[in-house]
């Protein structure tokens, strides 16, 4: 036996001690597991879908995502404002959306899936500058229309569907990327309908 006294508390606290040492350990090999089961950067750039929360989108508002190394535009547009787009179709250069410009299920008055929403890569497709939405004062850049997209580099002029004015350098309405929504309050950009069997 022993003459050495037992000191059950060092033993405790070696003992717990070693536990969070452990558990450290466990989650500093897990978080980058974990994390490499997101699409890199890389990925990301090539393509890989994205997903966008809009349940907290209000009518008028626009987000940005982005996307293969791009913006996209997404707007909850009003009631007016839907309501308000075939009104201008005669200063439109593509009103019917003609040019291939949108995915096949997008070429519609809207040019989306949800007419509430638009869904555009916010590149003029003129020289690739980024254009500015103006809500309730783009009637300072195209008479009696109230809501747009202004690209302030060399004037080109968009409406709420995207679709390019007259007389303005770029010649083709905004890009619509592919686009799905997987539930009522999230869009996936870059995965159409087709490919994406829980789209909405």
């Amino acid at each position: 036996m022993s003459n050495v006294p037992e000191n059950n508390g060092r033993r405790r606290f070696l003992t717990a001690a070693t536990a969070v040492v452990g558990g450290a350990g466990v989650v500093g090999v897990a978080v980058p597991f974990i994390g490499s089961w997101n699409p890199s950067a890389r990925a990301k750039a090539a393509g890989a879908p994205v997903e966008v929360n809009v349940g907290k989108l209000q009518p008028g508002q626009l987000i940005r995502a982005e996307w293969r190394g791009k913006p996209v535009y997404v707007v909850r547009r009003t009631k007016e404002t839907l309501e308000g787009l075939a009104k201008h179709d005669d200063q439109l250069r593509d009103p019917a959306s003609e040019k291939a410009q949108q995915p096949a299920y997008a070429t519609n008055a809207y040019r989306s899936i949800k007419p509430e929403f638009l869904v555009a890569l916010g590149v003029c497709t003129h020289l690739g500058c980024a254009p500015t939405h103006h809500v309730g004062d783009f009637d300072q850049f195209v008479d009696g229309v109230p809501n747009g997209f202004f690209c302030p580099c060399h004037g080109s002029k968009f409406d709420m569907a995207g679709r390019v004015f007259q007389g303005v350098p770029a010649p083709l309405n905004l890009m619509v990327p592919e686009h799905s929504f997987t539930s009522e309050d999230t869009l996936l950009i870059g995965v159409g309908p087709d490919s994406n069997e829980g789209a909405a």
